[in-house]
């Protein structure tokens, strides 16, 4: 008897679909506007059949750390964090941090001593600084971090 093995689907039916925010408009940002621009004048449109979407709400907010988005390569897949969708971030913060996920489909992954993945290599975050907003953003993040954490 062949041994079965637990296999994600790649197109989940319901009801997990109703789980996930699957929309690239939130109330004041419309994702997909924002990724298509960024697309064509940093990556020369390269970027194709990538889907951009707010992630689901949690219930809580996390105490110590704050994840502002994802990417899943395989899927093509970039979530953002709903919480940045509010009048009070800046729009060229979100541009950074959907920029920031963007540049991992580019920018090879490396592995590093004891054969751990580094994601963030130096080339990265060469290319990270590259971003005209970047200080700013990082300064932006800094300043409002505690808004984002219970």
């Amino acid at each position: 008897m062949a041994k079965k093995t637990k296999r994600k689907l790649a197109h989940p039916t319901l009801p997990m679909q109703r789980q996930l925010n699957l929309r690239h408009e939130g109330t004041h940002f419309d994702l997909h506007a924002i990724f298509e621009r960024l697309n064509e004048r940093y990556f020369r449109g390269r970027l194709r059949g990538y889907k951009v979407m707010w992630g689901r709400r949690r219930r809580h907010r996390p105490k110590e750390y704050f994840i502002f988005g994802t990417i899943q390569e395989e899927e093509r897949v970039i979530r953002i964090n709903p919480l940045l969708d509010q009048p009070f971030v800046p729009l060229w913060f979100l541009r950074y941090v959907l920029y920031h996920e963007m540049l991992h489909s580019v920018v090879p992954d490396e592995t590093a001593s004891g054969g751990r993945r580094r994601v963030h290599t130096e080339e990265f975050n060469r290319r990270e600084r590259e971003f005209p907003s970047y200080r700013r953003a990082r300064r932006w993040e800094d300043e409002n971090l505690a808004r984002f954490l219970r």
